[in-house]
């Protein structure tokens, strides 16, 4: 057995809840770009690669991440390359994709679904969707991310285990490549599996709100914004919207536009009065 996930924190749980349940033993993989955001045209060709590496790359010059730019790390062509490679080999092997009801790991879900194909029957789906669990406290909840659910609601979950279907295989794909056609950069869940798309500047308005008349470290506003927004994507890509912003006008900056932490931002000619 082969677990996929779709975010970082969600490695440490699931290994967690395999340590307490020898029938989910295997090997726990994660798929690590945000797909969610960025261009997706030709992802399956090496154009359309190259044209989101070289977005990847714009987002992050200069910033907190800027290191992850030429990181083998994250190279999900290469995980899923040796995945099918494992799959090939071994006849008996199955897979499955853990996705919670957020817009990562659904754009995740859908990215992944073409090269699952060939292997119909031996891939499952656990997708947490409007499913209750119990926290730490034994209080009801809905989570939207794996990380969130303790370990021992994993036993549970595993009950929810279904092979994805031929339709499945066939519709899914098909809908990933209409989004890609759209070519546009922002891509939010509206409900079950269906995304709905932005145009990159999606996050602006509201990322706008949270900056006042007083200077605020970029590093504060994003956390405010995440702390306190509906819909809300990486910090990474909210840093390069913030500089966006600056570079657009009608704001102040002092510091280097840099790091998160390396400069600070406030309205134009704002007073404390005038924003109050």
């Amino acid at each position: 057995m082969i677990h996929i996930v779709f975010n970082e924190p969600d490695i440490a749980v699931l290994k967690q809840a395999i340590e307490m349940d020898e029938s989910l033993q295997g090997e726990v993989l994660v798929i690590r770009d945000d797909y969610a955001v960025g261009p997706i045209q030709d992802l399956y060709r090496g154009e359309g690669r190259e044209a989101r590496q070289l977005w990847w790359k714009e987002v992050l010059a200069g910033g907190d991440y800027e290191s992850k730019i030429e990181s083998s790390e994250v190279d999900d062509y290469k995980t899923v390359a040796e995945l099918v490679g494992t799959l090939r080999r071994n006849p008996e092997e199955i897979v499955w994709i853990w996705a919670a009801q957020n817009k990562h790991d659904v754009s995740g879900y859908y990215w992944l679904l073409h090269f699952m194909k060939e292997f119909q029957g031996r891939i499952f789906i656990l997708y947490l969707n409007n499913l209750p669990f119990l926290n730490e406290k034994g209080q009801l909840f809905y989570p939207t991310w794996l990380s969130t659910i303790p370990p021992k609601e994993y036993l549970k979950a595993k009950k929810l285990a279904r092979p994805i279907t031929l339709s499945e295989f066939e519709v899914d794909p098909d809908e990933w490549l209409k989004l890609a056609a759209e070519n546009k950069g922002v891509r939010i869940l509206e409900g079950g599996k269906k995304l709905a798309q932005y145009e990159y500047d999606y996050y602006d308005a509201d990322l706008r709100k949270f900056i006042t008349a007083d200077w605020q470290k970029a590093s504060k506003i994003i956390h405010q914004f995440l702390s306190k927004n509906k819909q809300t994507t990486g910090d990474a890509y909210l840093l390069w919207r913030l500089k966006t912003l600056a570079a657009a006008g009608g704001l102040e900056v002092q510091g280097e536009l840099k790091n998160m932490k390396d400069f600070e931002l406030k309205l134009a000619g704002a007073t404390v009065s005038e924003t109050a």
